[in-house]
């Protein structure tokens, strides 16, 4: 009983290491949206070759997340780990040769390398996560997991911004300061890295508990998952691609004003005045605004979920987030600005949501249903593309109707299952915050 009891607590103490995965994969995710205006300006790309950045990113989560399982099966969770933070600082290394061939192929292939580690990781990470201690408090840690990975997106621009889109980093005018931070990142990688190879015996037990079985699609006869998976789909391509436009937007003409002077502000504020000093670096470090409002939105959505039904929840944040589009797509200077940089609370809840609800109900048919919606995050890959056809078609503005289209989708699933309209266990309408893996 004591050997159980010391195992149980050596498990359990891993839980502050793990959530730090959350944060550095978080940290590494926003900072492409950096990446993509330099390179568009370096390699002069129109909007969609350079949304091939977010193809060739959210493209690993289509390729590698089957083989990660595998890996994982193979490997246990805490080895499993180690491969996939070496995997990511490879692609962190990739940047360096990128930079000097000056090459938009080879950035590409960096990014593919590094989003396929951090979906080793997510694989991983996510249900280790939800072993680490009782049962009953699952939910808990999962939610403080994903406060830390959305703390990740919300400083990941702010460095973004300094080292590769301010004045300073633009003295060269090539594309060879894209690296710094990551080779910053492939530090902290390393590190973390070395400290799971050490950790590596704690595993034990934990390792029995994986859930096995692989992808079957079958598993979409169940209409709940089978519109959950195009949900995850669309969500995810809806907000990569408002954030990765994001800098593009806002130093248009019609809110290049406004966010200058709030960006002013706020580089004012952490001591960065002198440093940000471009119209590109000011816009791409009120990204952070965007991706700190999930973050905000995280923890006001665990305290209304608990005696709110998710699906109405997810319809009304749904239609928020249709709603502040539109607005910013038909106005200008502050409010235009405002609108879209909000859209991020709205955002939030979004993906948990629609992982817990799709997956509810399904019993012993949840690993398949969870593997299908972590292929749905392809949707990243794809949408963005989708928008910067539209935008070159058209415009940047009249191409977020690519995004109000995707929201209006889930705020019709949000109605359909939380008047419990679709087959599968009605969702709770209480019960705490939803439960569910992180996509950031």
């Amino acid at each position: 009983m004591s050997t159980a009891s010391a195992h149980n607590k050596s498990m359990t103490s891993l839980a502050p290491i793990v959530v730090m995965l959350f944060f550095a994969w978080g940290f590494a995710t926003s900072i492409v949206d950096a990446v993509i205006p330099k390179l568009k300006e370096q390699f002069s790309l129109n909007y969609t070759e350079a949304m091939l950045v977010q193809f060739a990113f959210f493209l690993a989560y289509f390729v590698v997340s089957v083989p990660a399982g595998a890996l994982l099966a193979r490997l246990g969770y805490l080895r499993g780990i180690v491969a996939g933070l070496s995997i990511m600082t490879l692609g962190c290394l990739l940047f360096v040769p990128a930079s000097s061939m000056g090459l938009f192929a080879a950035f590409l292939l960096a990014l593919f390398v590094m989003a396929g580690g951090i979906t080793v990781l997510q694989v991983a990470a996510n249900p280790l996560m939800s072993l680490l201690g009782r049962p009953e408090t699952a939910s808990s840690r999962l939610n403080l997991a994903q406060a830390f990975n959305s703390f990740g997106t919300t400083i990941g621009p702010i460095l973004g911004s300094v080292f590769i889109l301010s004045k300073a980093a633009d003295g060269d005018a090539s594309a060879r300061g894209v690296h710094v931070p990551f080779l910053m990142i492939a530090a902290l990688l390393v590190v973390l890295a070395v400290l799971f190879w050490f950790l590596r015996g704690r595993e034990g037990a934990a390792t029995d508990q994986q859930s096995g079985g692989g992808l079957s699609l079958r598993v979409l006869r169940h209409s709940q998952l089978a519109l959950g998976v195009v949900s995850i789909f669309v969500y995810v391509g809806a907000e990569v691609s408002i954030g990765s436009a994001m800098v593009n937007y806002l130093i248009l003409d019609r809110t290049r004003d406004a966010a200058s002077e709030l960006g002013t502000w706020f580089a004012g504020v952490i001591h960065l005045h002198d440093v940000l000093n471009t119209p590109e670096s000011k816009a791409a470090v009120l990204v952070s605004l965007y991706w700190g409002g999930a973050m905000i939105g995280r923890f006001i959505g665990s305290i209304v979920l608990r005696f709110a039904r998710p699906g109405i929840v997810l319809m009304a944040c749904s239609l928020a987030a249709a709603l502040l589009v539109s607005l910013s797509m038909a106005s200008s200077g502050t409010l235009a600005m405002a609108t879209i940089l909000s859209v991020g609370l709205c955002n939030s809840i979004m993906f948990p949501t629609i992982f817990t609800i799709a997956i509810d109900g399904l019993e012993e048919e949840t690993p398949q249903g969870a593997g299908m919606l972590c292929l749905a995050i392809f949707g990243g890959a794809v949408v963005p593309m989708i928008t910067g056809k539209v935008a070159d078609l058209t415009s940047l503005v009249l191409a977020f109707i690519v995004p109000v289209v995707c929201y209006l989708m889930i705020a019709g699933y949000g109605l359909l299952t939380g008047l419990h309209l679709l087959s599968g266990k009605p969702a709770a309408k209480t019960g705490g915050a939803p439960r569910a893996v992180s996509m950031h």
